[in-house]
């Protein structure tokens, strides 16, 4: 009890009272940046007499000059003060209450300043690592800035002012180019694993270095990664293979250690070379989408991340004895249970990477009607997209890629030319009718039957 308390002395004491004020002046960000709908709710808060921010990655952004994708606020005001606010919002959650404020088809996420974990009785609230399994108190505004993650997602911004409040040195930070984790480095991973996997797609993401601190824990504790939910793991790593930069931030994940366990191509693939080559190329034409503004496919990019794992126990299973088509499925289902354990990969994603994979042996089939059969298959753009993927990394003749291209821009008669032999134009052979045996006397007729 009396370390406790002296805990919370020495730890109240150490916490900034007082924010750094960066006045537009300094930092040039306008308020015309802010989205319209954020201008609105922090509007409306401060009219009622709250404090409301813009905060986290959307100032972040604005100062490396980025467009921010969404806008977060934070505020003094509860739940119910924010619903009571503004008439187009609903309050969510169960453990921690936010409000989503609706503008057109935007969406203002809101929430109210949370306090640092329960100090009394702490250990009650965190696993045997040290996670935290509970953590939502309301706090003030310097204490809702030092339990985020890094400095750089702590900076508040106020439209209204054009000032952004700094408590933590982010904006030192930003300037530097560097990622510091706010508090003790150790403490915070184990509080929350997934800070880790943050710490290594925000480097990669915006170009920063991790600072030597906050990177030295992160190989030792990188175990730590076993004990989070599959889900939320899934939804972290699928935000880092979105970034634009998953080529680096895979990289910068098997630097720091982190990659075992996540996911079989980054433990295996990588150090294969066919697996390598294919992993990376899925990799950067996903990073290309995703900077050319193009939409980019989550169960694509994972069928590519795991097909090579599905190779493998496609050949183990058929060399057992089982025939290929059956033998498919089979391994199909394998690695996505296998996978499960560790990343849970949502149904509507893994039912389009099994129909993705199952098509893959349709390709080599040149002749008869199932090239055109396959044409019209609602997935034969995804199929042929992962066929030319296949091809450009070598594990398949370029020649079969090349074929379909021309195949489906042929006309109907070149198309038809174009069919391998091996079957009859119009598909499989027909089994001749049998024929009913007939007696001689009926077939020529019975003299006098008038036949």
């Amino acid at each position: 009890m009396i370390r406790q308390f002296l805990h919370r002395v020495f730890s109240r004491a150490s916490r900034p009272q007082e924010p750094v004020v960066i006045p537009f002046e300094t930092h040039g960000v306008s308020h015309t940046r802010i989205s319209t709908c954020a201008r609105k709710v922090t509007k409306a808060l401060q009219e009622r007499g709250f404090k409301a921010f813009v905060v986290g990655g959307a100032v972040r952004d604005l100062l490396l000059g980025r467009d921010p994708k969404d806008f977060d606020v934070a505020t003094d005001a509860t739940p119910e003060q924010v619903r009571a606010a503004f008439r187009r919002s609903r309050i969510i959650g169960r453990r921690f209450q936010i409000v989503h404020c609706l503008c057109g088809p935007e969406t203002v996420e809101v929430s109210t300043f949370r306090g640092p974990a329960i100090e009394a009785n702490e250990d009650e609230h965190r696993d045997a690592h040290g996670r935290l399994l509970r953590d939502n108190v309301w706090g003030t505004q310097q204490e809702d800035a030092l339990r985020r993650d890094f400095t750089i997602n702590a900076l508040f911004y106020d439209p209204a002012t054009e000032q952004i409040l700094d408590y933590c040195d982010g904006w030192e930070d930003l300037q530097k180019k560097r990622l510091r984790i706010i508090g003790d480095p150790e403490r915070r991973y184990r509080e929350d694993p997934v800070r880790m996997l943050r710490a290594v797609r925000l480097a990669a993401k915006l170009g920063l270095e991790i600072e030597p601190a906050t990177g030295k824990p992160i190989k030792p504790l990188a175990d730590l990664l076993q004990n989070v939910p599959p889900a939320r793991l899934f939804d972290e790593m699928l935000k880092l293979l979105l970034s634009g930069h998953a080529t680096e931030s895979v990289g910068k994940l098997r630097e720091e250690g982190l990659h075992h366990g996540l996911l079989p191509m980054l433990d295996v693939m990588l150090e294969q070379p066919p697996g390598q080559r294919f992993v990376l190329l899925a990799l950067r034409k996903t990073d290309e989408r995703i900077c050319a503004d193009k939409p980019v496919s989550p169960a694509f990019l994972f069928a590519a991340l795991l097909w090579h794992e599905v190779l493998k126990a496609w050949k183990m299973l058929q060399a057992e004895g089982m025939k290929p088509i059956p033998a498919l499925h089979e391994a199909t289902d394998q690695v996505v249970s296998q996978q499960s354990e560790k990343l849970a990969i949502p149904r509507r994603f893994s039912a389009p990477m099994k129909e993705l994979w199952a098509l893959q042996p349709r390709f080599e089939v040149r002749s008869g009607r199932r090239p055109m059969t396959l044409l019209a298959h609602e997935r034969f753009r995804a199929g042929y997209d992962f066929l030319l993927l296949r091809c450009e990394s070598g594990e398949v003749d370029p020649e079969l890629g090349e074929w379909w291209t021309k195949f489906q821009d042929a006309s109907g008669d070149a198309r038809a030319s174009m069919l391998l032999p091996g079957a009859r134009k119009g598909g499989r052979r027909r089994r001749p009718r049998r024929r009913r045996s007939v007696p001689i006397a009926e077939a020529v007729g019975e003299p006098g039957s008038g036949a």
